[in-house]
């Protein structure tokens, strides 16, 4: 057998846990991307929509879609941010929260089995290494 490459296993098995988000969210109308978009709103005071992206580490035109879709879904909607009259905040309707709750449900589903299968050493070195990882990418030491 090949050896495969640490990219190609990354590459992988995020696919495979993007295809079975993606499989389970169509259940509820929505996608991956507009649950996690979902997750990363505070269900109490919203999110100032300037720090979502960073928060969700998007770019600003992928987020404004995914941010119009969920508007049109009425799962979200932009108020004035109070602070800031430039500003917007996204807050989640009831729905919204509905749905929210849905995916934080998966979520926490797929960890826990993850958890019962997978040993908390092994889980360990995996942190470890894809903190590696990041630093290594975020500090310029690849490209």
């Amino acid at each position: 057998m090949k050896d495969k490459t640490i990219d190609y296993v990354l590459r992988t098995t995020w696919l495979a846990v993007q295809k079975m988000y993606n499989e389970e969210a169509s259940n509820y109308g929505i996608t991956m991307a507009t649950g996690f978009t979902l997750l990363s709103v505070d269900p109490q005071n919203g999110t100032s929509s300037t720090s979502l992206g960073p928060k969700m580490g998007m770019e600003a035109t992928s987020l404004s879609r995914i941010l119009k879709t969920l508007e049109s879904m009425n799962l979200i909607e932009r108020l004035p941010n109070p602070n800031d009259g430039r500003g917007v905040i996204i807050h989640l309707t009831k729905q919204g929260i509905k749905n929210r709750d849905e995916v934080k449900k998966n979520v926490l589903k797929f960890n826990s089995i993850i958890k019962d299968e997978v040993s908390q050493e092994k889980l360990k070195n995996f942190f470890e290494v894809s903190d590696s990882i990041i630093n290594l990418i975020s500090n310029k030491k690849i490209f």
